[in-house]
């Protein structure tokens, strides 16, 4: 099966753990949906092009029954052979960590339609001699369409391909859970060859958001997962995430998330 790039009529029909490692684009065309994305709940309405780039991120999908969304997801790999000359990517990524929810205009709805439409018909001719690359230009020219989308929607977004690898590195050592094994700025500088002004000044020219901010956020998330399996102690929990004690885990969790572990574990079982 060639499953670089696939289709699906429903998020139901999704399977999240075959493709967890896929992007998934979800473009809402009648109904409605939600989703929880790293604690933060969403409801999808027609003209919303949603980007996951890590569907494990997310969870808690519901739909309504006459949701309809053309849903495409993507090998991370694939996505990356086609050497898109642009950094821009990586400052859409950063931006879809912080809100995964695009609010198309009715002139953006459409061409995004017809990308889409495109792929999926063309998709279906196996027999195409060059299939892969010409699915490749399709995809290329939808992403950047994305790009144009997202860009048109804010400002600053240059960025050099020296940092544009480095944040690159930043985001994959948070996405290989480098947080349980140290939290400091000046660790990931370190790994990074970096000082941790220049990558807190980096990280705020693409995002808006400090390194910190990014390296608090997948933790939280982590911590939010362990908490709501309830199975597990709040001292393991702890010891999972490599805090040095229970008092300690909790006051982190405190000022992150606004409540005690307890108390979070007790709101999310509800």
């Amino acid at each position: 099966m060639w499953d670089k790039i696939l289709f699906f009529k429903s998020v139901s029909d999704y399977p999240f753990a075959e493709y967890a490692d896929h992007v998934m684009h979800i473009l809402c065309t009648a109904g409605n949906m939600s989703f929880t994305f790293q604690d933060v709940r969403y409801n999808v309405v027609p003209r919303d092009y949603v980007i996951l780039p890590n569907p494990s991120l997310a969870s808690d999908f519901s739909e309504s029954e006459d949701l309809e969304a053309v849903i495409m997801c993507l090998s991370e790999p694939f996505v990356t052979s086609m050497s898109i000359r642009s950094n821009y990517g990586i400052i859409g990524h950063l931006s879809l960590l912080v809100n995964p929810v695009m609010r198309l205009s009715p002139h953006d709805y459409r061409i995004c339609m017809e990308d889409l439409l495109r792929i999926r018909e063309r998709l279906a001719e196996d027999g195409h001699w060059f299939r892969e690359e010409m699915m490749g230009y399709l995809l290329l020219a939808h992403i950047l369409d994305l790009y144009d989308i997202h860009a048109k929607s804010r400002t600053g977004h240059n960025l050099s391909e020296r940092n544009g690898d480095l944040l690159r590195r930043f985001i994959e050592l948070l996405y290989h859970k480098e947080y349980i094994k140290d939290r400091s700025l000046s660790h990931y500088a370190s790994k990074l060859c970096i000082t941790p002004h220049y990558l807190t000044e980096v990280c705020k020219k693409a995002s808006g958001k400090p390194a910190t901010y990014w390296i608090d956020r997948f933790t939280t998330h982590e911590i939010a997962r362990l908490l709501r399996q309830k199975e597990i102690p709040l001292k393991d929990v702890a010891d999972r995430m490599n805090f040095s004690s229970l008092s300690y885990f909790s006051r982190y969790v405190q000022k992150q998330m606004g409540m005690p572990p307890s108390e979070y574990r007790n709101r999310a079982v509800d």
